[in-house]
């Protein structure tokens, strides 16, 4: 009997102490909640000076997770930009990573984008610490018309602190970076990321567009490697699965990331699906001694393993040296212009491909006056005794577009210059 009442007095104060616990987990969940609702900002953070005088808190801020796995990092916002996401059909979002040597070149593809879009653009410019001031100085100098067309962000670079160094030094330092901008920018819905060495020839309105013509299961958007499989690199030399014929290219991936923060991937680790940010380490644990080209051939690893999830848009929107040193291979270029131009392998700094460099070279030095940039545009087209990739017939058509400011205001023009290139190869 006295066994009896020894279990039974055990057993009463185990299941006193599980209710003291469960209540304590309770009103510790609700105390969170409301702290969440009225939090204050960390005491003595520091405030940066922005445009016309505004103050912009230095701290980790809402343009991302408030997670202590990825570190400090800080924001410049321009006025307006509060709450950068307005939608995809009144703001356009870009992102673009920076780090080393890569200054004058994201200007320089920022500056593309601004003189040819329509509507207005959310920079998202992810970069060294060293590299935020010149940024901030460069894009407050442009002329106050051109400034009205954009709002920007500034970020550290920010990855997991319990995997930071690995992802840092994969391929080139920072690429692996726009991997985890769907996990950074949690409020943004829409976005496209370019590599540094991009130059806008068409509106990015016309790329944004393609979101529309996503299907139900579609989720981002790049074009493929190589048009032409007997010059492909992913299926002669790839040591891991990749997407299609012959793999996509990152430089230009447009994204539905609201999409891609809820969807849970088919892959080859297990058989779980896992989301996104589950899914991006155990890849490059089983990958990394097979992936040449980094964060690119881990995008082509998850699309290989879920191709419904890509839209894949034409060659002309990452137009390549690929696409012309060899022979001209990208019949949409060839029929319609290049809408988007990518310098990879160096070009732009190089005589390789002189007139990749050409075009490159006059939207760097021209002021933002699309006058000025349509004469030097048309000078250095004309020029002679280049090799490869040549432009024939260069900035034909140059068309003005009217938009109304708003009621009982004067109607404001804007003029985007289009290009018309066609590329040739000659030996």
């Amino acid at each position: 009997m006295r066994r009896y009442l020894r279990v039974l007095l055990v057993g009463t104060v185990l299941v006193f102490c599980s209710v003291l616990y469960v209540f304590s987990q309770l009103a510790s969940s609700l105390e969170a909640r409301a702290g969440g609702q009225g939090r204050k900002a960390p005491h003595g953070a520091a405030l940066l000076q922005g445009r016309g005088g505004q103050r912009v808190r230095k701290g980790a801020g809402s343009a991302g997770p408030e997670d202590p796995r990825w570190g400090d990092r800080y924001a410049v916002r321009e006025p307006g930009s509060a709450g950068a996401s307005k939608g995809p059909t009144e703001l356009m979002h870009l992102a673009v990573v920076a780090c080393g040597q890569r200054l004058e070149e994201t200007v320089t593809m920022l500056k593309s984008a601004v003189i040819f879009s329509i509507k207005p653009v959310q920079f998202h410019i992810f970069a060294e610490d060293q590299l935020h001031g010149s940024f901030k100085e460069i894009l407050e100098s442009w002329p106050r018309q051109f400034r009205l067309k954009f709002n920007y962000t500034i970020y550290s670079i920010a990855f997991p602190s319990e995997n930071a160094a690995e992802w840092k030094k994969l391929f080139k330092p920072c690429a692996s970076q726009r991997l985890f901008l769907p996990i950074i920018l949690k409020e943004v819905d829409s976005l496209l990321y370019v590599d540094t060495d991009i130059l806008f020839l068409q509106p990015m309105d016309e790329i944004w567009s393609f979101l529309s013509e996503f299907n139900a299961t579609q989720m981002a958007a790049m074009a493929a490697e190589h048009e032409e499989p007997r010059i492909g690199w992913y299926n002669r030399f790839a040591r891991h699965p990749f997407y299609g014929r012959t793999g996509v290219n990152s430089g230009v991936m447009l994204m539905n990331m609201t999409r891609i923060r809820e969807k849970h991937f088919k892959n080859d680790m297990t058989t779980v699906l896992l989301q996104w940010e589950e899914l991006l380490m155990p890849l490059l644990r089983k990958y990394k001694l097979n992936i040449t080209w980094g964060d690119q051939d881990l995008l082509n690893i998850i699309f290989h393993h879920n191709p419904e999830s890509l839209f894949v848009f034409p060659c002309q929107w990452n137009y390549r040296p690929d696409h012309c040193i060899y022979g001209s291979n990208c019949i949409p270029a060839e029929e319609e212009g290049i809408f988007i131009l990518h310098g990879n392998r160096g070009v732009y700094h190089d005589e390789k491909q002189p007139a990749f460099r050409a075009v490159y070279e006059v939207i760097r030095k021209v002021p933002i006056c699309e006058e000025e940039l349509m004469g030097s545009l048309k000078l250095h087209a004309n020029h002679n005794g280049v090799k490869y990739c040549t432009p024939q017939t260069a900035i034909q058509t140059k068309l003005t577009r009217e938009h109304g400011s708003g009621e009982g205001t004067q109607t404001a023009q804007v003029y985007s210059v289009l290009f018309d290139l066609t590329w040739t190869t000659s030996y």
